[in-house]
C-alpha cells in the first residue's frame, strides 16, 4: 500500500503570509502523524517563500524514528542566504528520502521533472552526494518522458511522477489517457528497478482512480489539495479519509 507523505509547505506559506510563528509547521506535522500520515514532506527554497531552513531542523527532530522525512528540492540552486544549500541540509538532518525537483524561483510551483538528456551529466555527482548520506533519491520525472531508466544509471532508487497533468484530465472528465502515460513511465521505472512515488495536484478526488490505474506506487506527496481541504474538515480528519482512498485502492 502506497504511503501518504504530508507536504506542509502551504502551512508555512499562511505562517509567512502574516509573520510570526502561527500557524506551526511542527504542529501541522504533528497532527498528520497522529492522524496515521506515514511521512511528512518538505520542499525547501533558496527565496524560502515557504518552508525555512530552521523548520527542516525543527521537522526532522519530529519526524526522527516515527515516520518518514522526505525533502524536495533543486540539487543545482547555490546557498543563498540563510538557505545553505540542498546537500547540506541533507547532511544535516538526514531524511529518510530527498526528491530532487528542477524548480526555479520564477515558478509559482514545480510544473515539470528532469530531462535526463541535458540534466544527467550534472545530476550524477549530486546524487552520489546525496547517497553517501545514507538517503534515499528520487528523481521527478514527467510521464512519458524519454529514458526514464537512466535515472536508474544515475544512481536514484525511485522516480516521482508528476502528476499535474492526470489531475487536470481527470477534473477535465477525461483521464484514461493521462493514467495509460503514468503507467506506462512506472512499469518502465519499476523494470529497470527503480520504485515509483507520485505526487503534484493529487487530491481525494482523483486519488484513488490513479493508484487503480498505476499499480505498484510506493509512496504519494499531498499537499495543496489536503490542506485545502482541511480548512473545511480539519486535519487530521482530512489525512483519515486521504488513508482510506488509499487503502480502498489498494
Amino acid at each position: 500500500m502506497a504511503t501518504l507523505s504530508v507536504n506542509v509547505n502551504k502551512i508555512a506559506v499562511l505562517r509567512n503570509s502574516r509573520g510570526g510563528d502561527e500557524p506551526r509547521v511542527t504542529a501541522a506535522a504533528e497532527a498528520a502523524l497522529r492522524a496515521g500520515a506515514g511521512g511528512i514532506t518538505v520542499h525547501p527554497r533558496p527565496d524560502q517563500r515557504h518552508i525555512r531552513p530552521q523548520d527542516v531542523r525543527d521537522l526532522a527532530a519530529l519526524v526522527a524514528g516515527r515516520a518518514e522525512f522526505n525533502i524536495e528540492g533543486n540539487p543545482f540552486a547555490p546557498a543563498r542566504g540563510d538557505y545553505p544549500g540542498l546537500l547540506a541540509l541533507v547532511r544535516e538532518t538526514r531524511p529518510q528520502q530527498v526528491t530532487l525537483v528542477p524548480d526555479g524561483d520564477g515558478q509559482i510551483t514545480s510544473d515539470h521533472g528532469f530531462d535526463l538528456d541535458r540534466d544527467a551529466g550534472r545530476l550524477a555527482p549530486l546524487v552520489a552526494a546525496l547517497k553517501a548520506t545514507g538517503t534515499r533519491v528520487s528523481l521527478f520525472m514527467d510521464a512519458g518522458a524519454p529514458g526514464i531508466a537512466r535515472a536508474a544509471e544515475l544512481g536514484a532508487d525511485r522516480i516521482e511522477l508528476y502528476t499535474g497533468p492526470y489531475a487536470q484530465a481527470h477534473a477535465a472528465g477525461d483521464s484514461a489517457a493521462a493514467v495509460a502515460l503514468c503507467r506506462e513511465t512506472a512499469t518502465e521505472a519499476q523494470a529497470a528497478g527503480l520504485g515509483v512515488n507520485a505526487g503534484h495536484d493529487l487530491s481525494q478526488a482523483n486519488l484513488a482512480d490513479f493508484l487503480r490505474g498505476v499499480p505498484g506506487v510506493l509512496e504519494v506527496s499531498i499537499g495543496h489539495a489536503l490542506v485545502g481541504e482541511a480548512l473545511y474538515a480539519g486535519l487530521e480528519p482530512t489525512v483519515r479519509a486521504y488513508l482510506a482512498i488509499i487503502a480502498s485502492a489498494r
